[in-house]
């Protein structure tokens, strides 16, 4: 199968492995000349992936009409603020026999919309499904068993997935709960930062189980008033994705939270910021205005909003998490 992949970061570079092992013809594609140009040069991104190796037949291009055209299946792997503008640029090109499949997780900011809905909004198409679970680019790269829930409302377009990306060392469940795959996709990030805090400031194993058990059952009631099905919260997008980025110092939102809890100098935190990809900054404004907007009210968000709003201390979380009925 013909392949593009949209995104040269950490996880794009995975996928893009995954489905060149399963011998499939991979195109990538990176916004940036320089960046295409050290990629071609080195055959890794030693910035997100040092030592990983990517293939010579593995194209790198930073034309996305030359990257998609004629792919079978179109990969996108941006951070999320970037999904609208490569959707757009995307349905300038797209052909209706062509399967997209999201791997990007978050909210838009001012719209609030999901990653999946601001797809739609520049590409019409059935055709289109999320995937989401428990995998750092780094242990998948190193084909560890991981497991992965793919979303879509399209039983052709989860089959083309499926067959295209399952290996000997990637399992995927099957979903049709596309919008709760990403709330569960795109809340873990917030959860994440959380957990950090609790770690930074010095809390054991028994307190961060305590805490993950409560943000399921609040995840739960989320996925339930946004429209989504409740049990998503038990799949590899959920609880799996939670567990792994909740409680790994791999996570850089679990990091940047530590950095909070152990109230660490501002410059430090700063520092942190300004050079790390942190999706669960993004995804807490949008998601705290998305639950203001709908009226749901999900105390866990709002507490963890005002936390890195500096409208409460760090030190509230451990008692919120006693009190909280």
């Amino acid at each position: 199968m013909n392949i593009a992949i949209i995104g040269t970061g950490a996880y794009g570079i995975a996928l893009a492995l995954m489905f060149h092992k399963n011998n499939n013809k991979i195109s990538m594609w990176t916004k940036f000349e320089e960046e295409k140009e050290r990629i071609i040069n080195e055959r890794e991104n030693k910035k997100v992936l040092p030592g990983v190796k990517i293939p010579d037949d593995i194209t790198i291009s930073n034309d996305i009409e030359e990257t998609i055209k004629d792919k079978e299946l179109i990969v996108i792997a941006v951070p999320a603020g970037f999904v609208d503008d490569v959707s757009f640029e995307i349905g300038k090109y797209y052909q209706d026999n062509q399967y997209v499949l999201l791997a990007s997780k978050g909210i838009e900011r001012n719209s609030c919309l999901f990653v999946g809905d601001i797809f739609k909004r520049h590409v019409k198409t059935k055709k289109y499904g999320v995937i989401s679970g428990p995998s750092f680019a780094v242990d998948m790269v190193t084909n560890c068993p991981i497991g992965l829930t793919m979303a879509s409302g399209n039983k052709k377009t989860r089959l083309v997935v499926r067959k295209a990306l399952e290996s000997d060392s990637i399992k995927i469940r099957e979903s049709r709960d596309v919008i709760g795959v990403e709330i569960c996709g795109s809340i873990k990030n917030v959860i994440a930062i959380a957990a950090g805090m609790l770690d930074g400031m010095g809390y054991p194993e028994s307190t961060q189980a305590m805490f993950i058990v409560e943000s399921l059952h609040d995840i739960k009631e989320l996925i339930s008033k946004l429209g989504g099905d409740r049990k998503t919260i038990l799949s590899y997008a959920g609880f799996g994705d939670l567990l792994l980025t909740a409680t790994s110092k791999k996570s850089r939102n679990f990091s940047y939270g530590r950095l909070l809890g152990s109230k660490a100098p501002k410059s430090e935190v700063e520092a942190y910021v300004s050079t790390t990809t942190i999706e669960g900054l993004y995804t807490i404004q949008s998601i705290y205005k998305l639950l203001k907007n709908k009226r749901v009210r999900i105390p866990i968000i709002n507490l963890i909003y005002d936390i890195i709003e500096g409208k409460k201390k760090v030190d509230s979380l451990p008692e919120f998490l006693i009190n909280k009925k």
